[in-house]
């Protein structure tokens, strides 16, 4: 059986299960040592379930990007843990666990739109002529199918910023983190960004987490977490939910 759908079959056995995609105890991460050290986040206990819409809110320095670099694997965690247990294991190296999009530009510029939307899915040892299609179809979902010939310097923010949704989407992850995605963005275009994840999720059956200062991207997503100096200092809605 190849790799990835050995991946894929072990999601959705762990989907079956309800188990939550990530779940954080007593979460810290410092950056530096002795009086140079920096707390970045600390004392963080949370869940994020299938189906989750969280903004993740707070002033500048609060933690947000360094929580969902945690959340999603890409930075080790100097105290308590983070455990991924309805994604089969810690996600990295693995497409289509979790898709990531960040604030700055992140596209391959030596490659095309859509090379840089396939890259994933072979590196994930996918069939090329299939790998294109898929491509393809993430790139026509996020409205930005046109410009699958085009390098990176030729697009707009906007432009670029739903290129990066669509690689983010095009293994099907279940998780998808967008750290700032529409930080650099006008008003107009990040609200065109923020649908197309929203789709997005809706499609895939995803959870979402998006790290904002924007009140106005916050308040497009059920559930809130407000940091606050590294700790997550209030959490809202039904859809949410934080380790007790």
């Amino acid at each position: 059986m190849p790799a990835q759908t050995q991946v894929d079959q072990r999601l959705d056995e762990a989907a079956l299960d309800g188990a939550p995609l990530v779940d954080c105890r007593d979460l810290a991460c410092t950056f530096g040592t002795g009086e140079a050290a920096v707390v970045a986040v600390h004392g963080v206990s949370l869940q994020v379930c299938p189906g989750d819409q969280i903004g993740v809110t707070g002033p500048s320095g609060s933690g947000k990007s360094t929580l969902l670099h945690l959340l999603g694997g890409l930075r080790s965690a100097t105290a308590g843990t983070v455990s991924w247990p309805g994604l089969g294991g810690h996600p990295l190296g693995v497409p289509g666990r979790i898709g990531f999009i960040f604030q700055g530009p992140s596209l391959v510029p030596s490659l095309d739109v859509l090379e840089n939307v396939t890259l994933p899915l072979l590196m994930a040892d996918a069939d090329p002529a299939e790998a294109s299609h898929r491509a393809r179809a993430a790139l026509d979902a996020v409205g930005v199918g046109t410009l699958a010939a085009r390098v990176p310097d030729e697009l707009s923010g906007g432009q670029a910023q739903r290129v990066a949704v669509a690689r983010a989407l095009v293994c099907q992850p279940r998780l998808l983190l967008a750290d700032e995605p529409t930080g650099q963005l006008d008003h107009a275009a990040a609200d065109v960004v923020m649908t197309s994840l929203l789709d997005a999720r809706a499609r895939l059956g995803a959870a979402l987490v998006v790290s904002t200062h924007d009140p106005l991207i916050a308040d497009r997503l059920s559930g809130r977490w407000v940091m606050r100096d590294g700790a997550v200092a209030g959490a809202s809605s039904p859809a949410e939910r934080v380790a007790r």
